[in-house]
C-alpha cells in the first residue's frame, strides 16, 4: 500500500460507518410515525432491513480496519525500522530520503493518535497500541539524533571583527609609560525588527540558512508527537555550547568573584579589557543572531522559542555578569575608574539590547539580574571617582620633588582628568545629584580657602555635575602642591615648583577638550596664578643679587669707592656661579615656558650688568671684568635643564 493511500482509506471506513448509523437512526424515528399509509410503512420497513444487512457487513469490515491499521503500521515501521540499523544520517542522504522518513514518522503519528481515540478492548488492540508507541518513539529518538546532527555539522564559524574602541582604551594614563603616584605604580526582517532597535544590522548565521527549514520541520514533527521537551533539551544544550564555544573564543574564563577579587591589577586590567571587547560581540551580533535563530527553528510553536533562547543564553549571560559583579565588589582604588567607566558605558549601551531579548517572562530573570548589576556599577563608579579625590588629598611627601620640576602627583591627576573629558556625558548622569559630594568631601587638611572655592562651584549653576568634581579635584591637587612645596628650603624654588605644577595644570586643560569643561575663565585665573609665581620666583632668586649692581652715582669716586665697587661685582660673580650652579640642576620640561622664564630673567640681569659695568669701568678696571655681557646670557641659556653645572668646569657644555 503506498504511503498516500493511508489517510484515504481510514477516511472512507469512517465515513460509512457514519452514514450507516445515521440512516439507521432516521429509519426508527420515522417508522413510530403511526399516520403514515401501509405503502409508506413497507418502504421504511424494507430499508430498516437493507440498512440492518449493511450493518452486519460494517460488522464483518470492522476485523479488515483493523487488520488495515495494523498493515499500515507495520509498513511504517519498516521504513523508521530500516535506518536503526544505519549509521549514517538520514539528513546527509538526500531530499527525497528525507521526505519519505518525515512521511513515515508522520504516519506513526497519526496511526497512534488514532489508536488512542478509539475503546480498545481487546488485548490484541492494546498490544497494537503499544507497538504503536514503540514505533513512534523509536523515530523520535532518530529525529532527535538528527536534529542535533543538523544544528552541529551545519554550525557556521563565528569570526568577530576588529572592534573599534575610545582613543583612551590603550592608552596608559601617563603618555606611553607608568607614572607614580605616591607609592604606587598606575598604568596609565518582522521578527528580526523584535528583537532589537535596528538589530537586523547585527545578524549573521549562525548555522548555513538552507538548514533552518529542515529544523523547523523536526521541531514541528517533535512537539506534535508530544516530544517538545526532547526537541527543546537538544537544541539548548548544542545552541549553549555554541555560546560557550563563543565566550572561549573571546578568551573568556570561567572565574569566581573570589578568583577575580584576588587578582593583581595588571592582570585584571587586561581581562577587563578582553570583557568590554566580548560583552559587545556577545551580545551585538552573537545573542541578536541566537535570539533570530531560535525564533526561526520554533516560530510554530508558542513560547518554546523565547524558553530555548532563555535557557541556552542564561548561564553564559551570568558568567559575564559575575565578573561585573566582583568588579562593583572589589577595590576602589583610583587606577580602576577608567576600566570601570568602561565597563559600565558598555552595559549602558546594550541595556536596550537586553531587554529586548529577554523580555518576556522566561527571561525576566536574566533582565533584572543585568540591571540590578548595572546599578550596583553606576555605584562603584560614584565611590571610586571619590576616593580618587580622597587619594589626591591625602597624598603626602616627606621630601621635596627633585629640581622642582612637575610633579608625578600632578602628571597623574591630569592626564587621569583628561582620560575623564572622554566619559563626560556618563559622568553627568552618574554624578548627578551627587553634586554636594565635591564639597563636602575634602580633606580635613585642605585649606579653608579651597574648601570655599569648591563650595562656591558648588552652587554656581553654569557647572556641570562633572565640570563641578573635575574642578574640585585640581582644587583639592593644588592644596595639595602648595603643601608639598613648604618641603622645600628655598623660596625661590617654592615659587618655581609652584610654577611649573600650575603651568602644567593650565596647559593640560587649555590645549584638550577639557578647555570646554573647565571653562576659560578657569584657564585665565590658572595662567594668572602660574604668572604670579614666575614673578615671585625672579624676585626670591634676582633681587639681592641685581641690588649688587644698583647705581650709585653720588658715591666718591676714591680708592675706597673703587673697593667697594670691585667687591660688589666679586659678590654678584659669586652670587651668580651659586645661582648658575644651583639652577641649573632645576627643570623645566615645557620648552615655552623654559624660554620664556630664560628671556625675562635674562632681560633684566643683562640690562643691570651691563649698565653697571658701562658705568663702572673705569673705577673697576678691566682686569676685574669676569665676564662680557654675552656670555653672562648665553650662561643663563643653561638653567631649567636639570643637569647641574658648574662655571669653573670647563667642559660645562
Amino acid at each position: 500500500m503506498a504511503m498516500g493511500d493511508y489517510e484515504s482509506t481510514a477516511t472512507s471506513l469512517e465515513g460509512e460507518e457514519n452514514l450507516i448509523a445515521a440512516a439507521e437512526h432516521i429509519v426508527k424515528a420515522l417508522g413510530s410515525n403511526k399516520n403514515f399509509t401501509k405503502d409508506v410503512k413497507k418502504i421504511l420497513a424494507d430499508l430498516g432491513s437493507q440498512l440492518s444487512t449493511m450493518a452486519t457487513v460494517e460488522d464483518n469490515m470492522v476485523e479488515g480496519k483493523k487488520s488495515g491499521i495494523e498493515e499500515q503500521l507495520s509498513v511504517v515501521e519498516e521504513k523508521i525500522m530500516s535506518w536503526e540499523s544505519d549509521d549514517s544520517m538520514i539528513w546527509d542522504s538526500g531530499p527525497d530520503e528525507v521526505a519519505e522518513y518525515l512521511n513515515a514518522v508522520d504516519g506513526a503519528r497519526k496511526l497512534t493518535e488514532r489508536l488512542e481515540n478509539q475503546c480498545l478492548s481487546s488485548q490484541e488492540e492494546k498490544d497494537l497500541l503499544c507497538r504503536a508507541h514503540d514505533v513512534l518513539q523509536m523515530a523520535m529518538q532518530r529525529l532527535e539524533d538528527e536534529f542535533k546532527h543538523v544544528l552541529v555539522h551545519h554550525r557556521q564559524p563565528f569570526e568577530p571583527e576588529p572592534m573599534s574602541f575610545r582613543s583612551s582604551e590603550d592608552d596608559a594614563v601617563e603618555e606611553g609609560s607608568i607614572v607614580s603616584f605616591g607609592d604606587e605604580s598606575v598604568e596609565e526582517s518582522t521578527l528580526r525588527d523584535s528583537i532589537s532597535r535596528n538589530s537586523e544590522e547585527f545578524i549573521v548565521d549562525l548555522v548555513r540558512p538552507d538548514v533552518i527549514s529542515d529544523l523547523k520541520c523536526i521541531a514541528n514533527l517533535m512537539f506534535s508527537s508530544n516530544y517538545d521537551h526532547e526537541c527543546r533539551q537538544v537544541y539548548i544544550l548544542v545552541r549553549k555550547d555554541a555560546l560557550d564555544e563563543c565566550l572561549f573564543n573571546l578568551e573568556i574564563e570561567k572565574l569566581s568573584i573570589e578568583d577575580v577579587l584576588k587578582m593583581e591589577w595588571g592582570t585584571l586590567n587586561s581581562k577587563i579589557k578582553r570583557w568590554v571587547r566580548a560583552m559587545k560581540v556577545f551580545v551585538r551580533p552573537y545573542l541578536v543572531s541566537e535570539k533570530w535563530l531560535c525564533d526561526q527553528t520554533f516560530a510554530e510553536l508558542g513560547s518554546s522559542n523565547s524558553v530555548c533562547f532563555v535557557e541556552a543564553a542564561k548561564a553564559p549571560m551570568l558568567q559575564l555578569l559575575n565578573f561585573v559583579e566582583a568588579i562593583s565588589i572589589g577595590s576602589h582604588q583610583p587606577e580602576r575608574l577608567v576600566r570601570i567607566l568602561d565597563m559600565y558605558e558598555v552595559l549602558a549601551d546594550l541595556l536596550l539590547d537586553i531587554n529586548a531579548l529577554f523580555s518576556d517572562e522566561a527571561g525576566s530573570s536574566i533582565r533584572i539580574e543585568y540591571q540590578e548589576v548595572l546599578k550596583r556599577l553606576a555605584d562603584t563608579v560614584r565611590v571610586t571617582f571619590l576616593e580618587f579625590e580622597n587619594a589626591i588629598a591625602t597624598n603626602a611627601s616627606t621630601s621635596p620633588f627633585a629640581g622642582g620640576g612637575v610633579h608625578h602627583l600632578t602628571k597623574y591627576v591630569m592626564n587621569y582628568i583628561r582620560l575623564l573629558a572622554d566619559y563626560n556625558e556618563t559622568l553627568n548622569l552618574l554624578l548627578k545629584n551627587h553634586d554636594g559630594a565635591a564639597a563636602t568631601s575634602l580633606s580635613p587638611n585642605t585649606s579653608p580657602a579651597t574648601r570655599e572655592e569648591s563650595i562656591t562651584k558648588y552652587f554656581s549653576d553654569s557647572c556641570s555635575p562633572m565640570a563641578l568634581h573635575l574642578q574640585s579635584l585640581t582644587s583639592v591637587l593644588e592644596a595639595n602642591l602648595d603643601e608639598k612645596s613648604k618641603l622645600y628650603r628655598d623660596a625661590s624654588l617654592q615659587h618655581f615648583f609652584l610654577m611649573n605644577n600650575i603651568y602644567y595644570m593650565a596647559q593640560k586643560v587649555k590645549n584638550s577638550e577639557l578647555r570646554l569643561i573647565f571653562g576659560d575663565k578657569w584657564i585665565r585665573k590658572h595662567n594668572w596664578k602660574f604668572q604670579q609665581h614666575a614673578m615671585s620666583y625672579e624676585r626670591a632668586t634676582w633681587s639681592s643679587i641685581l641690588s649688587l649692581l644698583k647705581d650709585e652715582s653720588n658715591s666718591s669716586s676714591g680708592s675706597t669707592s673703587r673697593t667697594v665697587l670691585r667687591e660688589r661685582l666679586r659678590s654678584f660673580y659669586v652670587a651668580f656661579d651659586e645661582v648658575y650652579k644651583t639652577q641649573t640642576a632645576w627643570l623645566i620640561t615645557d620648552v615655552q615656558l623654559r624660554e620664556d622664564l630664560r628671556i625675562s630673567t635674562s632681560l633684566k640681569v643683562i640690562q643691570a650688568y651691563r649698565t653697571f659695568v658701562g658705568r663702572q669701568m673705569q673705577h673697576i678696571g678691566e682686569k676685574h671684568i669676569r665676564y662680557n655681557a654675552e656670555e653672562l646670557q648665553d650662561y643663563l641659556l643653561d638653567l631649567f635643564e636639570g643637569s647641574q653645572k658648574s662655571l669653573h668646569n670647563p667642559n660645562r657644555r
